[in-house]
């Protein structure tokens, strides 16, 4: 396999992607699986290939990453801001195009803690009057 052109990190709730961008035709690995594979919903796709879309460079670069913790949706995201600073390190032009679409920006919600006497984060047991 070919050296990396580069390397970046994304994350995203507890979960964590490292990517690697190359010259190729556009294959991408996920995990050692295929994308259909890793992610069969397509809205998930869409979602990781849409920093390569707004780049215009969906064909050039063969992209493999590694992506462990949290659950699907949180390790989209970490791929999705992973494959965005790849693009913005290989080519900083790019850089304006991706932040204005808010790619390079780490969401950092996470899951709020269950306070005591609660029942939830902030749901609290049913009152009674008698």
């Amino acid at each position: 396999m070919s050296k990396p052109l580069v390397q970046a990190t994304g994350r995203r709730k507890s979960s964590v992607a490292r990517v690697r961008l190359r010259e190729g035709t556009g294959r991408i690995t996920i995990n050692e699986r295929s994308l259909e594979v890793f992610f069969p919903t397509i809205a998930q796709r869409i979602r990781v290939l849409e920093p390569l879309r707004l780049a215009e460079v969906e064909g050039r670069y063969d992209v493999d990453a590694t992506v462990h913790g949290g659950g699907t949706t949180g390790q989209t995201d970490a791929l999705r801001l992973g494959i965005a600073r790849a693009l913005v390190e290989l080519t900083p032009e790019l850089r304006p195009e991706l932040k204005s679409n808010g790619l390079l920006t780490r969401d950092a919600r996470r899951v709020e803690r269950k306070k005591y006497g609660l029942r939830k984060a902030r749901r609290a047991p049913q009152y009674t009057k008698r």
